[in-house]
């Protein structure tokens, strides 16, 4: 027996395969049981048409046994198997595929037999484990059994030997363990059942294992003992809740499935099963949950939906497969038609993975619609969970998702005092009323005592009360529900008053010219202009902005600097609104012609008190103190 060399290249080849192609060394697992998985595939494709083979289905397995005394792990099936010429062809010549080859030779272009290997180099995983690989293969048809043995890329044997059946075992030697690498887990009964579960759970033959077990022993003297044994058990479920019928797959089942997955709490709040032929071939299985991860608005969470080619799982987090707006949903995709890289680790191409996202974002899309529109109470808790996050869905690729996201959205409706959607409030608009009229600020009692609503209010129109960051954002990007525009109740022309009525403020303005200047520089900083409001009512002053950046954006830009995404954020342009006809307005107008000093403390507290309604926080505390102090005394 002499040993051969490997018939492509050398060490370094074999070295940089393992090194660059694998980004896990667990994949070694996923890759042996897959080839076992084919070379069943294989015997029972054969068993169709020749009766010889004495094999049915439910007689198939692959068989998984750890031997921690020897420090061997061994994947043996009872598939086709390998003559001599096959284990040269196949193990001696790397990135050789037997599997491709069988389907080649079948003239299977349209990937109707499902083998899973194509690229030959899978086996070659084990290297990143192992000290040592010893293949022992009985190819059906032949009596003769032959083993081949490998340390890596030095080279490799090939001897005859015995096996009693046809099949295949593949015979690891674990490395030992170094000072930076923990080896001994490949020998661990856990760690192995665990893999399994993670990546061939769907491999559709059984996977079976010698399992530990606890018994309790009840002893003569009544008291009881608990013992350890083994006992041969199928690690794998086989068949994916999402390959069954949808007929036989209950919500029960459906919403266990979710929970133990994802490790949910609750229930999921809908469930999307897809059955697609077409273009690409696939079936999912989609959760919308009903309660957000704890770190879902953070960094740390990671979308994606987990990716599976043929049951074997090849990503566990793709988030290629939905838009960023619907990062929340999790759930699966199985295809046999996706075309992988070399590690079957990620997809080769993305024409599959854009039809897939394509058909899926429709689907979800038209889940969560259902669900406004069917089980009202289950999609507001849902909104209260991941409005925001649709929210930042009209933010994205300047604005173009907002004609799929608007129905989807719900708003608090001051005239109501409950969600709404952007329907429901058009259409119990008032005749006169020409606008939607929203309002963004802190909270929803802020905003309930607002001075700019006061006008609106008055008219008896409805105002939509929105308080997240992002809001103000949002709905600029917005800007219109189907002929009807959205508009800020800090707006300078709330569409509300007559040519008349506009021409008598600016009137007034000019007469109180002095007057505002005179707030003005009596505030500094505090403010970039001073002006009169047709929009107040019982109100003496209100807070606005002028220029693009409200007073709701500077606040979005102030805690996304609180946590890194900016260095200096800007600031909105302040500008204090006062209402001409009322008695605070007088009292300031009687104090500048004959006290000044007073006038300037009456121009201090009226600003204050706006920066309060606008929930900013008073920028001097200690002026607004100070001069109700001297108010109070001089009155």
């Amino acid at each position: 027996m002499s040993k051969k060399q490997f018939k492509s290249e050398s060490k370094r080849l074999l070295d940089l395969m393992i090194g660059a192609i694998y980004t896990h060394r667990e994949i070694f697992l996923r890759e042996l049981i897959s080839n076992a998985s084919d070379a069943i595939d294989k015997l029972a494709y054969i068993s169709l048409t020749d009766p010889n083979v004495g094999l049915s289905r439910d007689d198939f397995e692959i068989s998984i046994t750890i031997d921690g005394e020897n420090r061997t792990l061994t994947v043996s099936d009872n598939g086709v198997g390998m003559t001599e010429t096959e284990l040269e062809q196949n193990l001696g010549v790397i990135a050789k595929s037997g599997s491709l080859a069988f389907k080649q030779k079948l003239g299977d272009d349209k990937g109707d037999t499902d083998v899973i290997g194509q690229f030959g180099v899978g086996f070659y995983s084990a290297f990143m484990v192992a000290s040592k690989v010893r293949v022992v293969s009985r190819a059906y048809g032949s009596d003769t059994a032959f083993a081949w043995e490998s340390t890596g890329s030095d080279g490799y044997t090939i001897e005859p030997t015995t096996r009693d059946t046809v099949g295949s075992d593949v015979i690891l030697t674990i490395k030992p363990d170094t000072d930076d690498e923990d080896y001994d887990e490949w020998l661990d009964e856990y760690t192995i059942t665990s893999l399994i579960k993670k990546y061939s759970d769907y491999i559709r033959h059984p996977i079976v294992m010698d399992v530990t077990k606890s018994r309790k022993i009840e002893g003569e003297d009544g008291k009881s003992t608990w013992e350890d044994y083994t006992e041969r058990e199928t690690v794998n479920s086989r068949v994916p809740l999402w390959q069954r019928p949808k007929s036989e797959v209950t919500d029960e089942a459906a919403a266990a499935f979710f929970m133990e997955r994802w490790h949910g709490t609750d229930e999921p709040a809908a469930v999307i099963s897809v059955d697609a032929e077409g273009t690409v071939t696939y079936r999912a299985m989609l959760f919308v949950p009903s309660r957000a991860p704890y770190d879902y608005y953070t960094r740390e969470y990671e979308p994606g939906l987990t990716l599976y080619a043929s049951g074997v799982m090849i990503m566990e987090r793709c988030a290629e497969l939905l838009p960023e707006h619907f990062r929340f949903v999790r759930g699966v995709v199985d295809s046999p038609d996706f075309t992988l890289n070399i590690s079957r680790e990620v997809l080769q191409h993305d024409r599959q993975l854009r039809a897939i996202r394509s058909n899926l974002e429709r689907r979800v899309r038209s889940e969560l619609a259902k669900l406004l529109e069917q089980k009202r109470e289950t999609y507001e808790g849902f909104w209260r969970e991941f409005g925001l996050q649709i929210k930042y869905g009209l933010l994205s690729n300047y604005g173009e998702n907002r004609e799929q996201l608007q129905d989807l959205l719900l708003f608090w409706s001051s005239k109501a005092q409950k969600l709404v959607t952007l329907s429901e409030y058009a259409d119990a608009m008032l005749s006169d009323q020409q606008f939607i009229y929203y309002a963004c600020g802190t909270s929803l009692a802020q905003l309930e005592s607002l001075p700019q609503t006061e006008l609106v209010r008055e008219r008896g129109y409805d105002i939509l009360l929105l308080t997240d960051e992002i809001d103000d954002f949002a709905m600029q990007a917005l800007e219109k529900f189907g002929e009807k525009t959205l508009k800020s109740v800090r707006a300078d022309d709330l569409g509300l008053q007559s040519d008349d009525e506009k021409h008598a403020v600016e009137e007034s303005e000019k007469s109180h010219a002095a007057l505002l200047d005179f707030v003005k520089e009596s505030l500094g900083e505090r403010v970039a202009a001073v002006k009169l409001s047709p929009n107040l009512k019982g109100s003496a002053s209100a807070l606005g902005a002028q220029g693009y950046v409200t007073l709701e954006m500077e606040r979005y830009f102030t805690l996304a600097r609180t946590a890194g995404a900016a260095e200096t954020p800007p600031k909105a342009e302040r500008v204090l609104e006062l209402n001409a006809d009322h008695t605070a307005f007088r009292a300031l107008e009687s104090a500048f012609g004959t006290d000044k000093p007073r006038a300037k403390l009456l121009a201090e507290t009226l600003c204050a008190l706006a920066e309060l309604a606008a929930g900013v926080g008073v920028s001097d505390v200690k002026s607004l103190t100070e001069a109700v102090w001297q108010l109070t005394v001089n009155n």
